[in-house]
């Protein structure tokens, strides 16, 4: 039955709809470039890594909010800054991931302060430069901490700096794909790397059905959507195909600012937990609704298997509940 109400959401529209309509924000997190340090040459990929992102998400006229993480600008070394540039104009929004990518998990609020603080070095005065100010900061792996003491205290920290928390509703694993995808272009394996892009579509679509049905379960309507995704290889080679996957569903690109308007996301989630679930499992939670993340598609064992090979710290598998 679950599955039937998800095919009929995506396919087939819903009465049950945002009155605005299908949207979705576009979110990419670890600007300017995940795992810079894998990349003979960083800065060069880097560069074309989101030039790619960016004319993509110009023709499809989507706005896009890019979470930097300072360490990786440090690893990128000099004009790492530069890339993002593009990211600071127009439809376009800087935010903070965080100084180092740190798991607010394993750290105490003195240094999850730090880490929202030291996030700023670089992006600070670019965005005060342009005439525009920091709004939204995302913890990395979505962890807002595993108590409530600490839950409460980040929040509050973020509140202190005037920072909205970014959520996310729409996870892929892109990053499973991408250490597969990144091993298929360094073998020069051409058939490889089409096999894994088409798995990834496959699963992305999956994915943007799956959440809507889901959120349409918890919430009783579909509220905007927000797509979490990863600045990088995969991602600058696909994005044209996954907001296609989106117009073809019915969706309209909004600003994350847009997107969050909606009172679902007038609160942040009640309940702490360990994990880093999308935001439907969060809702759930805190209002008491039981929901079976085990029915929830992981990507495909052979695209893991593959990327395996690859001994690269990558962002930790988001659990489900």
């Amino acid at each position: 039955m679950a599955a039937l109400i998800v095919a009929v959401m995506f396919f087939g529209g819903c009465a049950h709809l945002n009155p605005a309509g299908r949207t979705v924000a576009m979110t990419f997190d670890d600007l300017p470039m995940t795992n810079p340090e894998r990349d003979a040459q960083p800065l060069a990929i880097a560069a074309e890594t989101n030039r790619q992102i960016l004319a993509a998400l110009e023709r499809y006229r989507a706005p896009a909010t890019g979470f930097v993480n300072e360490i990786h600008i440090t690893s990128i070394g000099p004009g790492a800054d530069q890339l993002l540039t593009g990211w600071n104009q127009g439809e376009y929004e800087l935010a903070n991931h965080g100084a180092t990518h740190a798991d607010a998990n394993v750290l105490d609020l003195p240094a999850i302060e730090r880490e929202i603080i030291q996030g700023e070095t670089t992006i600070g005065p670019l965005v005060r430069n342009a005439g525009r100010s920091l709004r939204f900061f995302r913890f990395p792996y979505n962890h807002l901490g595993e108590t409530a003491e600490k839950q409460t205290g980040a929040m509050a920290l973020l509140k202190a700096r005037g920072y909205q928390l970014a959520a996310s509703t729409i996870d892929t694993s892109d990053y499973v794909f991408d250490k597969a995808f990144v091993r298929a272009l360094d073998a020069r394996d051409s058939d490889m790397q089409s096999r894994i892009k088409r798995a990834y579509l496959d699963h992305t679509a999956k994915q943007i059905a799956y959440y809507a049905g889901l959120n349409l379960q918890v919430l009783g309507y579909e509220p905007p959507a927000i797509m979490l995704l990863h600045i990088n290889r995969l991602n600058a080679e696909t994005l044209d195909a996954q907001l296609a996957l989106f117009r073809k569903a019915g969706y309209r690109f909004v600003s994350l600012a847009e997107a969050q308007a909606d009172p679902a996301y007038a609160q942040a989630p009640r309940l702490p937990t360990r994990f880093g679930p999308m935001w439907c499992y969060r809702w759930a939670r805190d209002r008491g609704i039981r929901v079976d993340g085990r029915l929830e598609e992981e990507p495909p064992a052979w695209v893991a298997d593959y990327g395996a090979a690859i001994s690269v710290e990558s962002p930790a598998p988001i659990p489900r509940r």
